[in-house]
């Protein structure tokens, strides 16, 4: 089918707890990710709260990589969108399961603006296949 993106929903448990509560370690690894996918980083913006944990945004031209942690619980909670036939999701997925050392995951993939859907023709130069 075809789409504008790809939006990969990840839940990863049994982390490191030690690497998720490691601001500049995940801020470094979910760039590390987008780079993997093949994307462009345009910003990114990540804060550690109090007493733990870390929330992020990895903005590429692509679309988006997103990470928020609870390491007093091994887990993490990340969105990988990515548009166009450039990227692959996949990628940043794989990079990070092993980067957090994650036992254990569940993960889904939605297709982000069907090209059925939204009325966009078969030639468009938007054309991605999944």
């Amino acid at each position: 089918m075809k789409s504008l993106g790809r939006h990969i929903i990840a839940e990863f448990y049994d982390c490191d707890k030690e690497i998720l509560d490691d601001v500049e370690l995940i801020e470094k690894t979910m760039k590390d990710a987008a780079y993997e996918t093949g994307a462009t980083i345009v910003n990114s913006s990540f804060h550690r709260f109090l007493p733990y944990g870390v929330s992020g945004v990895v903005v590429i031209s692509e679309s988006h990589l997103t990470i928020h942690t609870w390491p007093e619980y091994g887990y993490a909670a990340v969105d990988l969108f990515t548009c166009g036939d450039d990227v692959d999701p996949w990628k940043a997925f794989s990079y990070l399961k092993k980067i957090l050392k994650s036992q254990r995951v569940h993960v889904v993939e939605h297709l982000r603006g069907k090209y059925d859907e939204i009325g966009i023709p078969e030639d468009s130069p938007h054309k991605m296949e999944v």
